[in-house]
């Protein structure tokens, strides 16, 4: 295996007009490697070094063989992280996918990282939670309250109604 082993400070000092597309494509590999990331991200990364299209493809070919670039690795800790972390809902997950082009096949494919058993303890917990906070409102300022912010955070609409019916 490849082992880079270099000053990062040497690239960091230096004008983006100045690189090589070798040293720009090791750029794009350690930016690749510390978090995953789409083809999206990948290309306005290199817009800012202002290379030519045929080079930038070459580039993004390379990062993808050599796997440093990953849409569906990228999509499943995407999902895993903005459910885990950010508490969103599905609907929330898939709407910034999209918006990073990433394909309905690997958007079901990070779907799958949610345990649907999971998904609903979240969402009761993060309900009840929403709830408790609003102490001395009335009952109708509460469940509007509830409801966008839960909307906001992409949560399904039925399960929100739902579980507002039972309070």
């Amino acid at each position: 295996p490849l082992f880079f082993c270099f000053n990062l400070s040497y690239f960091t000092n230096m004008n983006n007009s100045d690189l090589t597309i070798k040293e720009i494509e090791i750029k794009l590999q350690y930016y690749c490697s510390y978090q995953d990331r789409c083809h999206k991200e990948v290309h306005e990364k290199l817009r800012t070094f202002n290379i030519i299209n045929a080079e930038a493809n070459q580039i993004i070919s390379n990062l993808i063989s050599e796997n440093f670039l990953n849409e569906t690795r990228f999509s499943k800790s995407y999902v895993r992280g903005k459910f885990n972390i950010k508490h969103w809902g599905k609907i929330r997950i898939v709407n910034e996918l999209k918006k990073r082009n990433i394909s309905a096949f690997n958007i079901m494919q990070g779907l799958k990282e949610i345990d649907e058993l999971e998904y609903q303890n979240k969402f009761e917990e993060i309900f009840n939670k929403k709830l408790s906070s609003l102490v001395g409102l009335s009952l109708i300022i509460k469940k509007r309250k509830i409801l966008s912010y839960l909307l906001y955070r992409g949560w399904e609409s039925s399960l929100i109604y739902q579980k507002i019916y039972e309070i």
